[in-house]
């Protein structure tokens, strides 16, 4: 198993976020050696310059956090954040469009954000929002990401009524196998519930607790 460290993406994408705090972010993710951060849109061009020269990754939202913006609002934020120097898209689908099952809208809206992002070699994690699904949609948002080209499903945004669960996590990875990698965020605030969620099948970790997580399994 990787280091600890190498499974978080450390993450703030709070309304209420300042310069200053991603100023904490980026520091801390440099002195912990974590995987990536997190932000929104807005914030790229800072994270990005704050971590030059480093191996952490800048990772932006798109279409956060509801996903139910046009597929071409979400093209123009993945180009204009990839310009800027992000390396990881993390997308909200159209929650909607799946449960009314349009699925040739869904498949065609992570496929267009995957499209962009690969043109700056970066990546795309689509975010499912399980807590607002039922398993067998699950399981098709999950299949639809494989068809469009996607690297990660990941399980929430954070911001709705439940975050991770390690049901979900496990229902993700036996749907996607080695195709795709899984990444839980969401509620994710002790180590307890890191090593749930990566027993689970989670190939990354979403989580603004991340410094705490780290420093508690080094006790």
């Amino acid at each position: 198993m990787k280091e600890l460290n190498r499974y978080f993406d450390h993450t703030l994408l709070k309304p209420e976020a300042t310069e200053d705090d991603i100023n904490k972010l980026c520091g801390e993710a440099r002195e912990y050696g974590f995987y990536a951060v997190c932000v929104n849109s807005c914030y790229v061009p800072l994270a990005a310059e704050l971590l030059e020269g480093s191996d952490v990754k800048v990772a932006s939202v798109v279409g956060f956090p509801l996903g139910a913006c046009s597929m071409d609002v979400k093209a123009f934020e993945t180009e204009w954040v990839c310009s800027e120097g992000a390396k990881e898209i993390d997308m909200v689908i159209h929650v909607g469009a799946l449960k009314e099952g349009r699925y040739d809208y869904v498949r065609q809206d992570i496929a267009t954000i995957v499209a962009v992002a690969m043109e700056y070699n970066a990546i795309v994690k689509v975010i499912l929002e399980t807590c607002l699904l039922t398993d067998e949609e699950i399981v098709k948002a999950c299949e639809l990401s494989i068809e469009a080209g996607a690297s990660f499903v990941k399980t929430s945004t954070g911001f709705s009524i439940e975050g991770a669960t390690a049901r979900h996590v496990a229902l993700m990875k036996k749907t996607v196998g080695n195709n795709l990698q899984v990444k839980a965020s969401g509620g994710i605030r002790d180590l307890a519930k890191t090593r749930e969620m990566i027993e689970a099948g989670a190939d990354r970790i979403g989580a603004s607790a991340s410094v705490e997580i780290f420093k508690e399994s080094m006790k």
